[in-house]
């Protein structure tokens, strides 16, 4: 049986490149985003590989859109599989007092409250379909666990993701659903081009300095791992990074 995946952020970087890794694997696809241009482009691109693809635009932080998105899935497919949970955006860097509170919402509404649709979306088709079950993947982030200079939204809501996986996990054990989180640190995606360009990123002491990336289908290579395991085993949480990152010690 032809196993079904939904990767939400489908038309660009780590989940363009995730959802090309699942369909050379053998997967189906639907893919969710807020532009149905570039999602058009990857399912071209995933369908020649022999899978059946749905593109469909929504907004994850839109509860009346993400009900639609989970309709068009299981009308179209019938089931779901694995919901790769990847949309997200970020905030412009600001000193933590002049944060402006639209851009902290629009982070919570997309990082947070998307991921948790998206999820109760999952979770509520795995839960009644036959077989019953299926496998939620977080797209949590180094920020999970450390922050950068001036990035509260962002870094507060990737913490936020680790609560939610963990509560997945448990409430999902009942119905065979499975939850993991997959933390990424500096996979190299047009977001992350200033990071090896120019004067580099912010670091923790004030420095502004360029760092180590890592190629992003080793990103998808670790997703598809997960993917793939049989519902009686889980990876809860991943870290893939790129390894001269300075992630960990004093850096």
């Amino acid at each position: 049986m032809t196993k079904i995946a939904l990767v939400t952020g489908g038309g660009s970087g780590i989940g363009r490149a995730c959802a090309l890794a699942l369909a050379e694997a053998g997967w189906s696809l639907a893919l969710c985003g807020r532009r149905l241009e570039p999602l058009q482009a990857v399912a071209g691109e995933a369908a020649a590989k022999g899978v059946e693809v749905a593109p469909i635009q929504a907004d994850v932080g839109a509860p009346g859109e993400v009900a639609r998105l989970f309709d068009e899935v299981a009308n179209r497919f019938g089931r779901l599989d694995l919901l790769f949970n990847n949309a997200g955006t970020g905030a412009p860097p600001r000193p933590f007092d002049e944060l402006a509170f639209d851009d902290w919402k629009r982070v919570v509404d997309t990082n947070l409250t998307g991921a948790f649709l998206c999820a109760q979306g999952a979770f509520r088709l795995m839960k009644r379909q036959d077989p019953r079950g299926g496998r939620i993947i977080n797209n949590g982030s180094i920020s999970a666990h450390v922050p950068r200079p001036n990035s509260a939204p962002y870094t507060a809501t990737k913490h936020a993701i680790t609560g939610l996986t963990r509560s997945i996990a448990l409430d999902g054990r009942a119905f065979d659903i499975a939850c993991g989180q997959i933390d990424i640190g500096n996979a190299q995606t047009d977001l992350t081009a200033r990071m090896t360009m120019g004067q580099g990123v912010p670091q923790a002491d004030g420095r502004l300095a360029p760092e180590p990336v890592m190629d992003v289908a080793d990103v998808a290579r670790a997703v598809v791992y997960m993917a793939g395991l049989p519902l009686s085993a889980n990876v809860l949480f991943m870290t893939v990074m790129a390894t001269k990152m300075p992630y960990v010690g004093r850096g």
